[in-house]
């Protein structure tokens, strides 16, 4: 059995949830790309992560093209769709196992879990609880790619995220931090940290629990 998973980054979090579920699978050959030039066909081709759009014709190399999507599919295409249900109060996420598509977000759904998010949760138990989510979902599509009968999404019933841009990690220095907990704890400090403006300087803002 041959798998292929498109990672964008190396330095994305998820990484380490990838190189842990490629060693738990060593009976198979999976190989951890970082571009479309790397992709050398096979049984799945997993996109995890990743930011570059793969075209029919090589998705077409593969019995299977999956998506990991973290929102209750049709509703929450888009981006970062789990970052903007955490900032607007939601205490539990959707995970997608999804088919990739041309139209993105819009393939047969094969499966979804849930996990549960503390309000208290910060960026990277967030990230654990999505990651542990991903890994159960790829065990799932390994384990039943030859026999799934998956679901088409119903397009009445979607809704859609935007783009994150780093703006919207901006923190007003005049309100409260109770009132703009949600967007300092879904904010990655390293990648796209939360960050204020005040007199004439621009300041980084780091959340540790003690």
């Amino acid at each position: 059995m041959n798998i292929s998973i498109l990672c964008s980054s190396h330095l994305h979090p998820v990484n380490q949830m990838l190189e842990r579920w490629i060693a738990k699978h060593s009976d198979i050959n999976v190989q951890l790309c970082r571009t479309l030039s790397e992709l050398t066909g096979g049984e799945i081709l997993f996109l995890i992560s990743c930011s570059e759009l793969v075209s029919q014709k090589i998705r077409s190399h593969y019995k299977h093209t999956l998506v990991i999507h973290a929102s209750d599919l049709p509703k929450g295409r888009g981006w970062s769709p789990y970052i903007w249900e955490v900032i607007a109060g939601a205490t539990e996420i959707t995970i997608s196992l999804i088919e990739a598509n041309d139209k993105v977000d819009t393939g047969n759904i094969w499966r979804k879990v849930t996990r549960n998010i503390p309000s208290h949760a910060l960026y990277d138990e967030i990230n654990n609880a999505l990651f542990d989510a991903e890994e159960e979902l790829m065990d799932f599509a390994v384990s039943n790619y030859q026999s799934i009968k998956p679901a088409p999404q119903v397009d009445d019933h979607a809704s859609y995220y935007p783009k994150r841009t780093p703006s919207d990690s901006e923190i007003d220095p005049q309100r409260s931090i109770a009132d703009q907990f949600d967007k300092i704890r879904v904010s990655d400090p390293s990648r796209y940290p939360a960050y204020f403006e005040f007199r004439g300087h621009q300041y980084k803002v780091t959340l540790e629990k003690l």
